[in-house]
């Protein structure tokens, strides 16, 4: 009987904080105009990311992204 894996070392969660919190560190380093253009705000990142595991094709994933850029932009309104 095969051996099953080992359940996973880190939560996607967690993942996406660390690569969010390492490239705008890392983008602040080398533009540090960065600071100027967001320092009212949380951070360079948006506070939500997109994760999943079956059943997305292309056009789910561009109309997240385009919401997304209506979300950040303050655009975007609620559809009921």
């Amino acid at each position: 009987m095969p051996l099953l894996p080992d359940s996973p070392k880190y939560s996607v969660s967690f993942a996406v904080e660390t690569i969010k919190t390492n490239t705008s560190r890392r983008l602040r380093e080398k533009f540090r105009f960065l600071d100027k253009v967001y320092w009212d705000r949380g951070g360079i990142w948006s506070t939500g990311y997109f994760v999943s595991t079956v059943g997305i094709t292309e056009e789910i994933i561009r109309r997240y992204v385009a919401r997304q850029g209506k979300e950040d932009a303050g655009q975007a309104q609620l559809e009921f």
